[in-house]
């Protein structure tokens, strides 16, 4: 006798019950996922997980999944380029600027850095008194550091090179063209600020600061700190310009001292002079010592 409907079982064939589908992105299934049990009955209804991403440690899931892999956006010249334009790609350029900074001037000889405008004309007393200073420190055995730009730096880099020192030039990229003055032996240029101040303060030995206007009070100011809070040791900042610097170094004096905001002991980082030679001898002065010893010196790690 046939069995009736009532005795028929409703279990589906055995093949379905081993195997569950995890549906895909659009909607349709990808397969069988072998040796899950991602399938959990309720009733006669299976609920499955959601679509799930791996993208190296991130785990994405429902509707932040993306349809391609990483692999494949590298290697799919139709990709946008607007990525170039994204944080993390910028991560990547600043460390590269790092890199190639630090690479450029790993072995550069003991070093001051020079600030003053770019606007000064080949003319200006204060060109020649660049120059001048450029050559005394070449004389005196450094190397010169400066922004590598026209003004107070291309004279202080072809007073250095004349001297038959070394003239190194840092530029930075601006929204109006600046290349690198000719006087430059040694230069990069760098597209952020802030790696480039690094390097100017990373591989020098003091600060000589000539007139100059808001970019060279920013490397004024940073170097005070740098020094005020004892990042730099054994730093000598030099003004040359006694009329030029005179009203700052009251203020800070007359102003900011007495409102309690800095110490007298502040105020002794900064040296004023108009003589180029004594700016010079207060360099030598206050980086005796600084060399760094032979390297068959430096005890082992």
């Amino acid at each position: 006798m046939p069995p009736s409907d009532s005795d028929q079982t409703a279990a589906p064939p055995p093949e379905q019950e081993a195997t569950a589908t995890t549906p895909q992105t659009d909607g349709t299934p990808a397969g069988p996922r072998v040796g899950v049990n991602s399938a959990v009955p309720t009733g006669r209804e299976r609920r499955y997980p959601p679509p799930e991403q791996f993208r190296g440690p991130v785990v994405a899931r429902r509707g932040q999944v993306e349809r391609s892999t990483t692999d494949q956006r590298l290697l799919d010249t139709r990709s946008p380029s607007g990525f170039v334009h994204g944080d993390p790609w910028r991560v990547l350029r600043i460390q590269s600027e790092f890199v190639e900074g630090f690479g450029l001037l790993a072995e550069l000889p003991r070093a001051v850095t020079v600030f003053g405008s770019a606007r000064i004309s080949v003319d200006d007393p204060i060109y020649a008194q660049g120059r001048r200073l450029g050559a005394a420190l070449a004389e005196a055995g450094f190397a010169v550091i400066t922004g590598g730009g026209p003004g107070t730096m291309e004279a202080v880099n072809r007073g250095a090179q004349e001297a038959g020192g070394l003239s190194v030039g840092l530029g930075i990229e601006l929204p109006f063209e600046q290349r690198l003055n000719d006087w430059v032996d040694l230069g990069v240029s760098f597209r952020y600020f802030f790696v480039r101040k690094t390097m100017f303060v990373k591989y020098a030995e003091a600060f000589v600061i000539l007139p100059g206007g808001v970019g060279t009070l920013d490397e004024l100011f940073e170097a005070l700190t740098l020094v005020q809070t004892g990042k730099v040791t054994r730093f000598p900042v030099v003004l040359i310009g006694s009329q030029y610097w005179s009203g700052l170094v009251e203020w800070l004096r007359s102003t900011v001292l007495p409102a309690g905001l800095i110490k007298e002991s502040d105020l002794h980082i900064l040296s004023i002079t108009d003589d180029v030679d004594e700016a010079v001898r207060i360099i030598v002065q206050g980086t005796a010592g600084h060399a760094e010893p032979p390297r068959s010196e430096v005890a082992e790690p």
